[in-house]
């Protein structure tokens, strides 16, 4: 049988003084995300819990400053509508109404936005797969002055 190991009074200690001093620990999620965001110019928006009018206000904002940042390609989470309460109502489209569907056929059909885009595809799955999407913008033509 092994014996417990009970804590030294100077272990407690140094445990006590380690967490108070967290700030100086390098936090390699912060940095992964800055670097992720700076250098490979991928934003990401998660639309969760938001209705069809808020979600399609904020992905117009959000699509027009990522292009205007010079971003490459962006994440759109929309979930995959599984909590959705459309299929109650018979007077809506199950497939219309649930931003999986709807989000992309508004930028579709918004000429200012789609002008800027290449192309949209399905997320992979570790970033959020069927319920996501990329948007991939097209290159920012600089002008020749």
């Amino acid at each position: 049988m092994k014996k417990k190991y009970t804590i030294t009074s100077k272990d407690k200690k140094d445990w006590i003084d380690f967490t108070k001093r967290l700030e100086n620990i390098f936090d390699k999620d912060a940095n992964f995300i800055k670097q992720n965001t700076s250098v490979n110019k991928i934003g990401k928006l998660d639309l969760h819990g938001l209705s069809l009018n808020q979600a399609n206000k904020i992905v117009k904002k959000f699509i027009i400053e990522s292009f205007e940042k010079g971003y490459k390609k962006i994440l759109i989470i929309t979930g995959k509508g599984l909590k959705s309460k459309v299929h109650k109502n018979p007077y809506l489209s199950e497939q219309m109404n649930i931003l999986k569907y709807s989000v992309p056929e508004f930028i579709k059909n918004d000429e200012d936005l789609f002008e800027k885009i290449n192309r949209i595809s399905t997320a992979d799955l570790k970033d959020g797969g069927e319920g996501a999407f990329y948007i991939f913008f097209k290159k920012v033509k600089k002008s020749i002055k």
